[in-house]
């Protein structure tokens, strides 16, 4: 097997998509597989740091809209464009818990983020 090239890399059509059937919103979505930036803001949208007296402070995981701040980022047109802006994520958020866990659960599937990885990033 041959060494990739940079440009190889880069031009690679690497990014994964489902679409997805919502018969309570009367259509379909496509759901996208975030890029490594994109996965990077979403993780620090997530946590929050708190100072202390002692000068160390502490990181809390942010669950608020944990699944609305996922589906917003990765919920895309067949252009692969955001639907939802990162200020629209709170009105996604209000959207049926039942719905937003099913594609909450096919973005986690596309994104490598199961429960572990969830567990892991709250203990660090």
């Amino acid at each position: 097997m041959e060494y990739l090239t940079k440009n190889q890399i880069l031009e690679a059509k690497d990014i994964t998509f489902e679409d997805v059937e919502v018969p309570e919103w009367n259509g379909m979505i496509r759901i996208k597989c975030m890029t490594g930036s994109e996965r990077d803001s979403y993780e620090s949208a997530l946590y929050e740091f708190h100072p202390s007296t002692d000068g160390k402070g502490r990181v809390k995981l942010k669950r608020d809209d944990l699944r609305a701040k996922l589906l917003a980022r990765t919920i895309v047109n067949e252009k692969f464009e955001r639907l939802f802006s990162d200020i629209e994520v709170k009105k996604l958020g209000e959207k049926s818990a039942e719905v937003l866990d099913r594609l909450f659960a096919i973005a986690q599937r596309l994104n490598g983020l199961g429960k572990e990885e969830l567990d892991n990033a709250e203990k660090n």
